[in-house]
């Protein structure tokens, strides 16, 4: 019994052997991954900073007299023009005190008129037809005076805009240098960044500006680089850009705006996503597929715009780099593709797969 236990045991062992020659070594799994290829694409080279926008021109309209405001003319929201009336004060006491100060004018042109004369007979003395004409001159001046008195009853726009606010109502009584309007100029609106002085070299008067509002999503607005300042402020290390934008329309001031100032292009440059990016420290990296497996590539970078970034060394025209799914890759690590490039994968493993059974 013993013997044949083990002629048992022995016909076991020799079919356990030789069933472990026709399996297959079992590796470690793939990683599913997205790819993208590297393309040629227009990128251009760009500073973009946040801001709010700010009018051409503000004007806060005082009251150079005081008076009671017999008639507003003009509503918040109303465009308005330089030199155009706003508010007429009353006028009386003013009107009084021009006709006062010609009254007397007159009285002192009739006595040079006559002291004229005299002199020329003997009967004056130069002396008294100098005070006389220094007389005279005092109340010309204290005309006008009166006459620019009188017209500041009635307040005009000094600047060409809108009505921004507005605190006074008919009856109010308006003390002297009071500030009764606030008028904008929309004409064009202004971006002032701060950069810093890096970006010195590259940043230039005329480059095109785009702007984008968060009042308005979905819309860009272009402009110019309008004025840039000459000196570097010491304490910040930044100096001051300008940028003008057509005013007039959808944008107001105050609104809050991003701005993107574009100071070079490259027509055709060889790009990818900013996400296959590595996180590592140190040089930037990508994982390109090859062969079926994860390849860790470093990369020169250049000029990144938004979602793309240039690739100056490092990868070729069609290359497929990782975009979802490196955070699991190491070197070497095997992976399947999924997405727009996975039918195309598959089809190879199964030729693969095919060409095996032939042989």
């Amino acid at each position: 019994m013993l013997c044949a236990l083990l002629l048992a045991g022995c016909k076991g062992g020799e079919g356990e052997a030789q069933a472990k020659p026709g399996e297959e070594s079992k590796g470690p799994d793939a990683v599913p991954v997205e790819v993208v290829k590297a393309a040629l694409r227009p990128i251009a080279a760009s500073y973009t900073g946040t801001a709010a926008l700010e009018p051409r021109g503000e004007s806060q309209v005082v009251a150079k007299t005081s008076g009671v405001a017999q008639s507003v003319m003009v509503e918040e929201g109303q465009s308005v023009r330089a030199g155009q009336p706003l508010v007429r004060l009353d006028s009386d006491r003013s009107r009084l005190a021009v006709a006062q100060a010609q009254a007397q004018m007159q009285k002192l042109e009739n006595n040079y008129r006559r002291a004229q004369q005299l002199v020329s007979q003997q009967m004056i003395s130069a002396n008294d037809v100098d005070q006389i004409k220094f007389d005279l001159e005092n109340a010309r001046a204290q005309h006008r005076m009166a006459l620019l008195e009188n017209s500041y009853t009635t307040v005009i726009a000094p600047i060409s805009g809108v009505i921004a606010s507005r605190s006074i109502k008919t009856g109010n009584f308006v003390q002297i240098n009071t500030p009764i309007f606030r008028i904008v100029d929309d004409s064009r609106m202004e971006v002032t960044l701060d950069v810093p002085e890096r970006e010195i070299s590259t940043l230039k008067a005329g480059q095109p500006v785009s702007l984008t509002v968060d009042a308005l999503p979905g819309q860009t607005f272009t402009g110019t680089v309008d004025r840039i300042a000459p000196v570097v402020d010491s304490g910040s290390g930044t100096f001051r850009v300008v940028s003008a934008f057509e005013g007039g329309g959808l944008l107001q001031p105050g609104m809050f705006g991003r701005i993107k100032i574009d100071y070079d292009q490259r027509a055709d440059a060889l790009v990818i996503p900013r996400i296959a990016l590595l996180d590592d420290e140190g040089d930037p990296a990508v994982f390109v597929v090859r062969d079926g497996k994860a390849a860790r590539v470093p990369v020169k970078l250049g000029y990144m715009d938004g979602e793309w970034v240039e690739i100056r060394e490092g990868l070729k025209l069609g290359e497929g780099v990782v975009t979802a799914g490196k955070i699991a890759l190491r070197d070497s690590t095997p992976v399947e593709v999924i997405g727009q490039n996975a039918p195309k994968v598959a089809a190879k493993k199964v030729e693969a797969k095919a060409a095996g059974s032939k042989q």
